[in-house]
């Protein structure tokens, strides 16, 4: 047998695989989510609802009894359930008597700028999806207008929010749409509506890809122009509508990187604390800043608000990794998150029905289980937030 029928072989086994397994996927996304039916975010306990507020549970009820703001759903046991839209509702409502703007509304005010976080790192696993999904999601169930970028062809963080990109993209509705070289459409046709108030979704699937390969063809023929621009340039069509932006970055250091990385106002590099994962990291950092150097020759403003690790997919009673996170606490200092990602199986667990942990219900796990991993993601993600108020001087 010839190497080239060797290879028409591969290709043959490599497409079948391929097609079989985005059967498989389709059929098991519609056992779980049928047709007709749209992901729907799982209702809150009032001491959640009161906690995502920042106020006494016993204030809720009082509200209720009074008859002011949206009514929770009241089960048999007279126990009150709100739904996202009731939180939001209530934020809009209790940031009218607040004492000082922003209590419960948290986001820009006049003067303050768009804050984009691109999510990075080019080692799978490292924890990268599931850190922006989270992020987008507490921040948006925390009341700021938050849009969620996937970057990443592989689509995980698209999957996660009850976007199938095999099925459900066949005519495009990725950021590709908007940064493509010839006839972009404005950035606002492929953003979409998702199940969560104040959060927003521009898909991804492998047409990203195009972009790839489109810009050494423009590059060559000189009309790319400056490249690195294109996701800033489109974002700033939608600058008003949102007060942050969520970019999970492709697992690589490619041109959708680098336009991610010049639009960004804070980076976010996630890092499993296990050697090989350091060492990949080291030589993600030196071909970033080797990038960056020859994208601010040309002329681009490459400062950040800031840039932080996340210790992901921790586990606080093994050794080595805790001498690991020593040893970057050590270099980096207060630019290494002070709280980790845990590792935990509630979170893997809620990934398999493309859910994040705050779709999940509680009752899906042991209440320590799940305590100790949303306690850990809240942890993460307040951290950041933190970071944003001081970047908007508050």
């Amino acid at each position: 047998m010839s190497r080239a029928d060797t290879q028409e072989d591969l290709n043959a086994v490599i497409r079948q695989h391929s097609e079989v397994l985005a059967a498989q996927l389709h059929s098991q996304r519609e056992s779980l989510f049928p047709p007709d039916a749209s992901k729907t975010m799982r209702k809150f306990t009032s001491g959640e609802a009161a906690a995502l507020l920042g106020v006494n549970d016993s204030y809720l009820r009082k509200l209720h009894l009074d008859g002011k703001g949206p009514s929770p759903e009241v089960s048999s046991g007279n126990r009150r359930h709100y739904s996202a839209e009731d939180i939001h509702n209530l934020r809009i409502l209790l940031e009218k008597t607040a004492r000082k703007p922003g209590d419960y509304l948290p986001g820009r005010r006049a003067g303050d700028h768009l804050q984009i976080i691109g999510v990075m790192n080019f080692k799978g696993g490292s924890g990268k999806t599931t850190s922006s999904a989270h992020l987008a999601q507490r921040l948006a169930l925390k009341g700021y207008r938050v849009l969620a970028i996937d970057l990443d062809p592989q689509a995980s963080l698209t999957a996660l929010h009850g976007v199938q990109p095999e099925f459900d993209l066949l005519d495009g509705g990725t950021l590709y749409d908007a940064i493509r070289y010839e006839d972009p459409v404005p950035i606002a046709q492929v953003i979409r509506k998702t199940y969560i108030p104040n959060l927003d979704l521009i898909p991804g699937n492998l047409e990203l890809m195009e972009f790839e390969h489109e810009t050494p063809r423009a590059l060559s023929r000189g009309n790319a122009g400056l490249f690195f621009f294109r996701v800033k340039e489109a974002l700033a069509q939608v600058d008003d509508r949102y007060d942050v932006v969520v970019i999970d970055c492709p697992p690589q250091l490619g041109f959708l990187t680098m336009s991610a990385l010049s639009a960004a106002t804070g980076v976010l590099v996630t890092i499993h604390p296990e050697m090989l994962d350091v060492m990949s990291m080291s030589q993600f950092l030196r071909m970033t800043a080797d990038l960056m150097d020859v994208i601010a020759d040309s002329g681009a403003d490459m400062s950040h608000d800031w840039m932080r690790y996340l210790l992901t997919r921790y586990e606080p009673t093994d050794a080595p990794q805790n001498r690991i996170v020593a040893f970057l606490r050590t270099m980096y200092g207060d630019k290494v998150l002070n709280a980790p990602m845990l590792k935990s199986t509630a979170i893997s667990d809620a990934g398999l029905t493309k859910q994040t942990l705050y779709e999940v219900e509680r009752s899906a796990f042991t209440r320590t289980t799940y305590d100790r991993a949303v306690e850990s993601l809240n942890a993460v993600n307040d951290e950041i937030a933190q970071l944003i108020q001081r970047t908007w001087g508050r």
